[in-house]
């Protein structure tokens, strides 16, 4: 395993994290392609064990399940300080006013249920989930840079937003002495490459590191475009994200993958790691399999031909995976 610093900070993470979406329970608070516990602590010891220290989940994960689920595994495995963990606010957690969103109340409480799930004192990495058009942004920045104060968060960072929003928050938080974000977890894959255009330049030129979100498009990027899976089945969000034009990229890697004698998944998570824009893509598994693809891209080299082979086909996309 490779480590690289989180942007301009001193903290070193994994180039590949574990994402914790996947874990929750089908049936209970979880979706039907969530992971039960003896799964999940499973995976969580097989990253551990291939040297993979960022692990990302949210509160919103199956209503808390995963951070349950994540802090426990992590809490019986290793000691808290050898691993990075990170965790989200803003969906919606409760019915009712103040049960979503990133006011000074709903960051304070949802910050001190997540402790509690995730059974430590601080996390390393808290992020805003997505922009909140209902809560001025000062509001939002200071009430973040209390929580650093307070010991609880030692980095905060965000999610999937317009350029405009984040340079405006980087601004701000610069103006006033406030905590600035350090990283961007963003929707970027061979499919999706609009961030491209102005976030992965802006973080470029701001030290921000990049974590993408769905670096494998949903799986769309690891088997034949047509074929069936639970998730895909069942994942509404995910129809939103892609379309039918995207299915020459999916042959594409799938060809390269095969010619290299190489899984799919290690020919898209090598291209995303051969951006110098990108820190550590990351990654949900429903399979030990999963896991190891995933760390296996971190030693494949693309070659420029290789490359262009599988950029060539791709169309501009609306922008998707948030307002």
């Amino acid at each position: 395993m490779r480590y690289e610093k989180l942007g301009k900070t001193g903290l070193e993470i994994s180039v590949i994290t574990l994402g914790c979406m996947s874990f929750g329970e089908s049936g209970g608070r979880g979706r039907p392609w969530t992971l039960d516990e003896a799964a999940c602590r499973d995976i969580v010891r097989q990253a551990l064990d291939a040297g993979i220290n960022f692990f990302d989940t949210a509160n919103v994960y199956s209503a808390g399940r995963s951070e349950e689920i994540t802090g426990q595994a992590l809490k019986d495995f290793i000691p808290r300080d050898e691993v990075v963990l990170a965790t989200k606010v803003f969906m919606p957690m409760r019915p009712g006013p103040n049960g979503a969103g990133l006011s000074r109340k709903a960051i304070f409480a949802e910050l001190d249920a997540s402790l509690r799930r995730l059974q430590t004192d601080y996390v390393d990495l808290y992020q805003i989930h997505r922009w909140d058009y209902g809560t001025p942004i000062e509001e939002t920045l200071e009430a973040l840079h209390d929580a650093v104060k307070s010991g609880k968060v030692r980095y905060i960072g965000a999610s999937s937003m317009h350029a405009w929003q984040f340079a405006k928050a980087l601004y701000l938080a610069d103006l006033h002495g406030w905590t600035r974000f350090v990283s961007m977890q963003n929707h970027y894959n061979l499919i999706y490459r609009e961030e491209e255009r102005e976030m992965l330049p802006l973080c470029a030129d701001q030290g921000i590191g990049v974590i993408p979100w769905s670096p494998l498009a949903r799986g769309k990027l690891t088997r034949p475009w047509d074929e069936a899976t639970t998730r895909k089945e069942t994942d509404d969000f995910g129809r939103i994200l892609y379309r039918d034009e995207d299915r020459a990229i999916t042959e594409r890697v799938l060809e390269v993958a095969a010619k290299r004698d190489l899984s799919p998944a290690q020919v898209a998570l090598a291209w995303l790691l051969r951006n110098p824009s990108v820190t550590s893509p990351i990654v949900g598994v429903t399979k030990p399999s999963h896991l190891s693809d995933a760390v296996a891209a971190v030693d494949v080299d693309l070659d420029t031909a290789e490359v262009a082979y599988l950029e060539e086909p791709y169309v501009p996309h609306t922008v998707a995976g948030f307002q």
